[in-house]
């Protein structure tokens, strides 16, 4: 699949349409696609990721290798 092509012609498909219910289908789909994630999460959930951020944000974290060690 060329994805340039498949694009050209959707465009072609949407400059030709005066459906107005294809414009709002497509818009709609464009909306869901770049709906944030953050919306979607509870307060609490919020919260955490929040203080996770500050904390890295002072520097108060490991590595990878240094969090596995002990688990090994």
């Amino acid at each position: 699949m060329d994805i340039q092509l498949e694009k050209l012609e959707l465009i072609k498909l949407l400059a030709e349409t005066n459906d107005e219910s294809i414009i709002r289908s497509i818009k709609s789909i464009f909306n869901k696609k770049q709906k944030d994630f953050w919306n979607d999460l509870t307060e609490e959930q919020q919260n955490i990721l929040n203080e996770s951020f500050e904390e890295y944000e002072k520097g108060n974290f490991s590595s990878f290798d240094e969090f596995i060690k002990p688990h090994l």
